[in-house]
């Protein structure tokens, strides 16, 4: 049984359709990625798998249980957190107050507390009395992944980690997940840049206009099916 998965999952803003009969799976211990251009519909499947979205009971389903219409805090309860694009800390509280939000729906039993996260991004511990937008845009991102681990999630989403980041600081956010996955979370990363994606996914997924167009392991994903299933045409 998936730990994680969507059947025919539906969404739509208004009459706009943003997502059309997506299914797929996330396992005990893996990190997937969805990767897909702007616009193709995997921010929509974050909200929908996060609650963000309410859905049909039976089109997402944690370990086999129908969560589709759960409200968001009842997800982050279950063990789902997302790290949401764009950060969106609160900028009128400190870094050690954006972190303990995080805990208001945890059991606090579990590998994340301040001292796990201060010990995986030191600089945060530093600057733990710092206003939120005070920080650089790859601090605030350590603050966000250390927000959604401080519930001590089974399933963390990950909505674009480096959107808007300098090669150094995305290569040092991507080192924190291996030490994310050894604690015990499952990862969906959603992420643009094709590359980074496959370096650290078990599988990936390819939408385009909020369909899966392509899926499989790194290793059997050649870049010409890539091209095809992220733009709709040969490379």
């Amino acid at each position: 049984m998936a730990l994680l998965e969507t059947h025919g999952l539906t969404a739509h803003y208004g009459d706009f359709q943003a997502l059309f009969g997506v299914d797929i799976r996330l396992d005990q211990g893996e990190c997937v990625a969805i990767i897909g251009a702007n616009g193709a519909g995997k921010s929509s499947l974050l909200r929908s798998l996060s609650g963000v979205l309410r859905q049909e009971p039976g089109m997402v389903l944690l370990d086999g249980r129908p969560i589709g219409a759960l409200p968001a805090d009842d997800i982050v309860a279950l063990g789902i957190s997302m790290v949401p694009e764009g950060r969106r800390l609160f900028p009128s509280l400190s870094v050690e107050e954006n972190l303990m939000i995080g805990a208001y729906r945890s059991s606090g039993n579990g590998a994340w507390d301040l001292d796990a996260v201060y010990g995986m991004f030191p600089m945060l511990k530093e600057r733990r009395t710092a206003p939120g937008n005070a920080l650089s845009g790859g601090q605030q991102q350590m603050v966000a992944i250390g927000r959604a681990l401080m519930s001590n999630p089974r399933v963390l989403l990950c909505d674009e980690l480096s959107l808007g980041l300098a090669p150094v600081i995305i290569r040092d956010i991507y080192a924190a997940l291996p030490r994310i996955r050894q604690a015990g979370a499952s990862v969906i990363i959603v992420e643009q840049d094709i590359g980074q994606a496959l370096k650290v996914a078990d599988r990936v997924y390819c939408m385009m206009e909020g369909k899966v167009t392509l899926e499989g392991t790194p290793e059997e994903l050649s870049r010409d099916a890539i091209h095809k299933a992220y733009f709709g045409v040969a490379a």
